[in-house]
């Protein structure tokens, strides 16, 4: 094993792989767990609500998605620590810090959302919207206002959704993904475009049921908004292989999510 080779890189990946530290079971089971414990955290949530007698325990839990998201992230974390070491690596090595190349990685994820925000994700509402509300105007009432957007929180939620939620959601979202599901599945299958459609799949489903708003066509809108997203920064990382490239690419994003979702 070459011991000079990034150890997230295609290469060092290939090698571990041939020498049986990478099996199906790892990509396969870590591809849906994020979705799945967005699910466990929110029934939690709802759970202690209902506790509390709350009428409507799944709709309070909603708003406060920007604050147990961080459960979400440490879930995942854990996980994908779990797995680094079954494959003789460490966490921070799917993360792939170059401390000398991070102004220069900073630039290129600014440049990265600067171009992908409105071409991507508003071409996605849009069409999303088109194909399931028939209107490329969507009513602002569609997005479950109060708990989607329009959220109500006490102040400390709110500067904990502002300065913690984002800083910590995206590098755990691209580590499990990216660095982890997509670079190694890529490897096992040999094909991009099966490694694309399994983690982008699930992907889009993270997006439509977090929070989990029991309304069908608001979930379909939402799985079709992310899905060209989360296919073409899959394609792009791929290329790329630099995670805090797309780590700076979607702070901001995630960031303004939190910010224009809040109640003002």
């Amino acid at each position: 094993m070459d011991d000079m080779l990034p150890p997230n890189s295609a290469p060092a990946i290939r090698q571990r792989l041939q020498a049986g530290r990478i099996g199906w079971w790892g990509p396969l089971a870590l591809t849906p767990a994020r979705t799945c414990l967005i699910l466990l955290v929110q029934g939690g949530v709802a759970a202690g609500f209902w506790l509390r007698r709350n009428p409507s325990p799944w709709r309070a839990q909603a708003p406060w998605w920007t604050v147990y998201g961080t459960l979400i992230d440490a879930g995942c974390l854990l996980l994908l620590s779990r797995q680094a070491r079954s494959e003789g690596i460490r966490l921070v090595d799917l993360f792939g810090i170059d401390r000398i190349r991070l102004r220069r990685e900073a630039i290129w994820g600014l440049a990265l959302f600067l171009v992908l925000f409105p071409l991507v994700l508003g071409g996605g509402a849009t069409l999303a919207s088109w194909l399931v509300y028939g209107t490329t105007l969507l009513s602002p009432k569609v997005l479950a206002p109060g708990l989607i957007s329009a959220r109500h929180l006490p102040p400390w939620a709110a500067v904990y959704s502002l300065s913690v939620f984002w800083l910590v959601w995206s590098p755990a979202e691209q580590a499990i993904y990216q660095a982890y599901c997509a670079a190694r599945l890529e490897a096992l299958t040999g094909k991009t475009w099966v490694t694309v459609t399994v983690v982008g799949l699930c992907w889009a489903l993270q997006h439509s049921v977090f929070p989990l708003v029991p309304e069908g066509r608001l979930i379909v809108y939402r799985f079709l908004q992310f899905l060209p997203f989360v296919v073409i920064i899959q394609l792009l990382y791929l290329r790329m292989r630099s995670l805090p490239r797309m780590i700076f690419m979607q702070w901001p994003i995630d960031l303004l999510a939190a910010w224009l979702t809040l109640s003002r």
